[in-house]
């Protein structure tokens, strides 16, 4: 993450791949729905349906950055940045139920004879992968660079697709090289597919369930903290400190030991003091709240 750039600027460079990401999806599910159906490949379709969902997810995600990024107000003093992790969760149902419906009309067809699915299919799916798994890469590297899990969602979206497609792409070579008796085989690749999509699932709900629970940042937040605040003159040590995300931001909670024969005053600014060092070395904490302890 860079913290020389401000939220609402790391919230519109979400935005930006987001919408990148629709506009590929459009094309891809009236291309994808329009092989599948005419070169008799579900295994297509569901694909195409995927896509659709990757639709839905990424205007979640969107809206969800463009709340996040939205300023404190009277019924929101600690901002609106947990709509980013809630885009993320909406994400992971959208996935879910593709992958839901998608395992349904698989069996389905696994059950009913059909033909065989055309050649031409293959192409495709091949110029899918090689865009998805473009579009994954360069959303997920957004992602890391803004720090959005609602953004690293939005990249493993894409990557669920890139699966899913790989194992339509298997699936139907196995049909044509098999021939009659094989025709169900990109069916079966279909429902193969829908275990990666839960996968993907659980990997995008962990990260942001676990900041909508204030779960505490990976890394060395902590640590990192604690050092800043004992490097002001006047702090003899620190006691508890909590670290938690919201969105874009981070906020903290210290407690501060001092002298106990300080005054009040003199407390006072050695807490306004401890704040502004943290948040003048690390811009993309909001705010810290600082409880002064006596020592001993």
């Amino acid at each position: 993450m860079e913290p020389s750039v401000t939220n609402r600027q790391r919230a519109e460079r979400g935005q930006a791949s987001t919408l990148l990401g629709i506009g590929a999806n459009v094309a891809l599910v009236l291309g994808k729905g329009m092989a599948g159906i005419l070169g008799h490949s579900y295994a297509l379709v569901a694909d195409a349906i995927e896509s659709g969902t990757d639709i839905l997810s990424s205007l979640i995600v969107w809206l969800g950055l463009r709340t996040a990024a939205r300023e404190p107000d009277a019924n929101h003093p600690y901002g609106h940045g947990k709509a980013e992790p809630l885009a993320a969760l909406a994400v992971a149902g959208a996935l879910l139920a593709a992958a839901a419906y998608i395992a349904y009309e698989s069996i389905q067809r696994i059950q009913t004879p059909h033909p065989l699915p055309a050649a031409f299919t293959l192409a495709v799916l091949g110029g899918v992968i090689a865009l998805k798994e473009a579009l994954y890469r360069r959303v997920l590297r957004v992602g890391h660079e803004v720090d959005s899990s609602a953004v690293k969602a939005d990249a493993w979206h894409h990557r669920a697709d890139a699966i899913t497609s790989g194992t339509a792409f298997i699936g139907i070579s196995i049909a044509l090289l098999g021939g009659p008796g094989y025709e169900s085989a990109d069916d079966w690749a279909a429902l193969v597919a829908c275990g990666f999509i839960v996968y993907n699932a659980y990997h995008i709900f962990r990260p942001a369930f676990g900041e909508i629970m204030d779960e505490a940042p990976a890394g060395t937040w902590t640590e990192e903290i604690r050092a800043l605040a004992e490097s002001v003159p006047g702090v003899v040590a620190t006691e508890k400190c909590y670290v938690r995300k919201m969105g874009f931001e981070f906020f903290a909670d210290l407690h501060v030991i001092v002298d106990g024969d300080l005054s009040v005053r003199e407390g006072h600014a050695i807490a306004h003091a401890v704040k502004a060092t943290i948040m003048q070395a690390k811009p993309v904490v909001y705010n810290v709240l600082v409880h002064i302890e006596p020592r001993g």
